[in-house]
């Protein structure tokens, strides 16, 4: 189906036209691939590679045995191999409360032939990790893994270490977990681009989940091609460069966000960084949805999962993702006048 231009009166050149396709064809592979093996979780699955091409990180509070861990594998499963001797496709971390961060970063060991150190690296060194129940490891470990996710490379005994540009952090926590967990700090959480709340599935995709158990195990897909590390950091950038962003969308995330701090449910507001996180995940998600452009429909779906994570209610109000979404309703009200009145 062809791409939704903001006017179509106006379409931008062929070649524009051809390389927005170009992405968009590239999200639509990531999702198959992923879809392929996890079911009932589109939405999740739609978030989840708009916070990959944003070049953002992903909070999953879920349940156990909710298939995180098989979504985040098939994302690793979807993008193609580069330099394996360097970085993995996929790395998973169980964390644990006497994990150290030498056991996620790497560790530099003598080696006798040599008479020198050498550096051997941790499980952070791939493109797609998942960090499972990252809230039960200690503060030590989280501030190393702030550092990856912040800065994109690892510091051991002195000595800095890039990640890869690709690297991408999904993280998990029970929600009715709290006997030995380590609350994840406000910096730490500002990382994360989502929050994702994993509800059960419905009842017909749960037996889809039974019937095709078998057919599941299959990750190679022939018939589902990959996506290669190139070809996703050049959507990343088509995104920074040809989904249009109007200056009244800006308008209205900085109204939301002034809203927020203001209102006596929340102690402590988000922060300006968010805003500026929150406009390449509304352009990844925008031509998902096949647009070149941003619109309040996208702002109204992305919205609560960047803030509400971001935002420290008071003691008594209500959960901080309706919150959010009160403060939204008349920042939108505004954005559409204007948006029509264009």
């Amino acid at each position: 189906m062809p791409l939704i231009h903001e006017d179509p009166t106006n379409p931008p050149g062929p070649e524009t036209v051809a390389v927005l396709q170009t992405a968009h064809d590239v999200i639509v592979r990531l999702r198959a691939r992923i879809a392929a093996q996890v079911i009932g979780r589109d939405d999740v699955i739609e978030l989840v590679v708009a916070a990959l091409l944003a070049d953002g990180h992903v909070l999953l509070e879920d349940y156990p045995g909710s298939g995180k861990t098989t979504l985040a594998k098939a994302l690793g499963a979807a993008i193609e191999e580069g330099d394996a001797e360097k970085f993995a496709a996929f790395r998973r971390i169980q964390f644990t409360p006497d994990l150290l961060p030498s056991d996620i970063t790497g560790v530099s060991v003598f080696d006798a032939r040599t008479s020198a150190f050498q550096f051997r690296p941790g499980p952070l060194f791939a493109h797609i990790v998942l960090a499972d129940e990252i809230n039960r490891t200690s503060p030590k470990v989280q501030s190393a893994m702030l550092e990856a996710m912040a800065e994109k490379q690892v510091t051991v005994d002195n000595v800095t270490y890039p990640l890869d540009e690709l690297f991408f952090v999904i993280a998990t926590q029970n929600p009715r977990d709290v006997a030995g967990t380590y609350p994840l700090p406000v910096p730490q959480l500002d990382r994360f681009l989502f929050k994702i709340r994993m509800k059960h599935i419905a009842r017909a995709e749960e037996l889809g989940v039974l019937l095709t158990r078998r057919e599941r195990r299959d990750i190679v897909r022939a018939d589902l091609p990959r996506v290669t590390r190139e070809e996703v950091l050049a959507t990343r950038r088509t995104l920074d460069t040809m989904v249009k962003v109007h200056s009244s969308i800006l308008e209205c995330l900085v109204d939301i966000s002034r809203t927020l701090r203001s209102d006596d449910r929340v102690r402590q507001g988000n922060s300006t960084r968010s805003l500026v996180l929150a406009v390449p995940a509304l352009q990844a998600y925008a031509l998902g949805r096949r647009r070149d452009y941003v619109s309040a429909q996208d702002i109204e779906d992305l919205v609560p999962h960047i803030l509400a994570h971001r935002i420290e209610a008071a003691i008594g109000a209500t959960a901080a993702e309706e919150v959010v979404r009160e403060c939204m309703v008349g920042a939108l009200e505004s954005l559409t006048r204007r948006t029509l009145g264009r």
